[in-house]
């Protein structure tokens, strides 16, 4: 009998966290997706970024890379991106599915280049998160349109 007693709390647990974790990227995505560019809004993003958390761009393409730690994504990938665009980044999500430490997000972006171009690319975004924090990020996308808006990544300067 304590076995199942465990197993039904362990079971509340993991749907209690699946619910709060689903709310908060919900919640990240309602507040950068705002039609509005000047009401946009990432610091609940920012602060739900671990210290230590990973974003991989997933394929075979320049911009494909892990970028380790919360700095590396919000100036090196975020950065980047920020200086082709027109406007702050937008990404509408659709969907969200959410098991336990993992959401996934199927979203599309709605922005424009420097240059005139669209870059409205499909997102499949899979949050891993831990301790109401978000400590992995993997990016799916059309690389071929990635690359065709915003050009080829910059390589990362050694020495």
């Amino acid at each position: 009998m304590i076995g199942k007693a465990f197993h039904r709390k362990r079971k509340r647990a993991t749907m209690t966290d699946t619910a709060s974790h689903r709310k908060l990227i919900q919640d990240i995505f309602a507040a950068a997706g705002n039609p509005d560019p000047t009401v946009r809004d990432r610091s609940l993003f920012v602060a739900s970024l671990a210290d230590d958390a990973t974003w991989t761009v997933t394929g075979q393409y320049s911009w494909s890379r892990t970028f380790t730690g919360k700095q590396s994504i919000l100036n090196d990938l975020h950065g980047h991106v920020r200086t082709r665009l027109v406007e702050r980044t937008r990404t509408i999500a659709h969907r969200f599915i959410a098991d336990g430490d993992h959401v996934v997000v199927e979203a599309k972006g709605d922005n424009v280049t420097r240059e005139g171009v669209r870059y409205d690319n499909d997102y499949c975004l899979v949050f891993r998160l831990e301790g109401g924090r978000i400590r992995e990020i993997r990016e799916y996308c059309d690389s071929v349109l990635t690359e065709k808006a915003l050009g080829q990544f910059p390589e990362v300067a050694t020495g």
